[in-house]
């Protein structure tokens, strides 16, 4: 029969490991970064590296993420590439879609259907942020889709398969690249998607790139910051845009 002051030990060590497993919990990151199962940073693909696409790219490269960067003309991305150094590469549209866990989009909003048809299976199940804006005049009749239904819906009728997260069409780049990881508070970033992990993941990236992100809500609920909602070009730091959008603080 085991002594008393056995017993007292295995308890004291039940309540230690219990304490460790609360406290544990306690100091968990509220605001977790973006990263890999192992912990390590994680690979991005782009479909598109103008503006926004380099930009942003550039900012998850300066966190650490490893980026492949792609356009209809990879071999113009050299410069890019050089520039931003060796966490950075570039190539053709499958190639950086295989290499991301996750896939940034930044593309004219006219070409979303056929980047959906010519890559439905390499983007099938894979993460998914879109960044594109509707444009009438460039876009022609997609636009009115959009305004009807609104863009996040619209979006995804065309990716389908993919896990989307609507996010960093609110602002031009020039603004990015300005008001990243600028002293608290940071500048807001409004993002909506129907699956939570993907927007877990993407509110992560958010935070890597140097900004805040406020969840707005599902797909449907994107349209508060497409192009002419009220969410939309608002320069403003998370809990004001919560207020604007009515969402709870």
């Amino acid at each position: 029969m085991p002594k008393p002051d056995s017993i007292n030990r295995d308890r004291r060590a039940v309540l230690a490991v219990g304490g460790a497993l609360i406290l544990g919990a306690t100091l968990w990151p509220a605001n977790p970064r973006a990263q890999t199962n192992s912990g390590s940073k994680m690979p991005i693909g782009t479909i598109g590296a103008g503006h926004i696409g380099s930009t942003i790219g550039g900012l998850w490269i300066k966190d650490g993420h490893k980026v492949f960067f792609s356009s209809r003309h990879p071999e113009e991305l050299k410069d890019l590439v050089a520039k931003l150094g060796p966490l950075a590469q570039a190539g053709p549209v499958d190639q950086a879609i295989a290499f991301g866990d996750v896939v940034l989009i930044s593309v004219p909003y006219g070409a979303l259907p056929r980047i959906g048809r010519d890559h439905a299976a390499e983007l099938n199940g894979k993460i998914v942020l879109d960044t594109c804006n509707a444009v009438p005049a460039r876009d022609g009749a997609i636009a009115d889709e959009v305004e009807a239904n609104g863009i996040g819906v619209t979006s995804q009728k065309y990716l389908p398969g993919t896990r989307l997260v609507r996010a960093f069409n609110t602002m031009s780049y020039a603004v990015f690249a300005r008001e990243a990881n600028r002293p608290d508070p940071k500048l807001a970033v409004p993002i909506a998607g129907d699956d939570p992990e993907a927007v877990r993941v993407a509110a992560g990236l958010v935070r890597d790139a140097g900004f805040d992100p406020v969840v707005v809500g599902k797909l449907v609920d994107a349209k508060l910051f497409q192009r002419g909602g009220p969410g939309y070009g608002q320069q403003v730091t998370a809990a004001e845009l919560k207020r604007k959008l009515s969402l709870p603080q």
